[in-house]
């Protein structure tokens, strides 16, 4: 999905803008100012990369969890040692598996913080402007749609920051 986001100098340029945005006919999937003060752009995962990285984290962990739960299972089925053998045949086999899930959700941690975004360089710059008191206008539409660029311009935006297609 296409996503920009237009850095403007004041609330009413920005409240303009939006507004101006969603009179097009053109189909949106996000629309939003963003003003430099309070926390609203911590609750935007597209310009919060420690929002961000906590869904990739979760999204890997339903996968990996589940395969690391069978690993264990198998490991503990194919091999001949008997570390849990005091609970059973079927306890040794649970304990393995659950080790081998608990080794799955380390896994989807390590791989989801060790992975950068592509629009980690665009992000920090919009948070930077954000920080200098400016107001942040994103907008997302749907693949194959471009964004309205003359009623972008037409606003005279400080910065258009695009974002790479998610």
């Amino acid at each position: 999905m296409p996503v920009c986001v237009m850095v403007m100098a004041d609330a009413p340029s920005a409240e303009g803008l939006t507004q101006r945005l969603r009179d097009t006919d053109l189909p949106l999937l996000k629309c939003l100012t963003i003003p430099p003060d309070g926390d609203a752009i911590d609750k935007v995962a597209l310009l919060n990369p420690d929002l961000t990285r906590q869904q990739r984290q979760q999204s890997m962990a339903r996968w990996l969890m589940p395969f690391g739960f069978l690993a264990g299972v198998t490991f503990t089925k194919i091999t001949t040692l008997t570390t849990f053998a005091s609970f059973g045949p079927w306890g040794e086999t649970l304990i393995g598996g659950l080790l081998g899930m608990g080794s799955g959700l380390m896994g989807s941690y390590a791989a989801a913080a060790s992975v950068d975004s592509d629009n980690d360089a665009g992000v920090r710059i919009l948070r930077n402007r954000r920080d200098e008191g400016r107001w942040l206008v994103l907008l997302e539409t749907p693949n194959g749609i471009e964004a309205p660029w003359q009623v972008i311009q037409r606003s005279r935006p400080q910065q258009v920051v695009r974002l790479d297609d998610l």
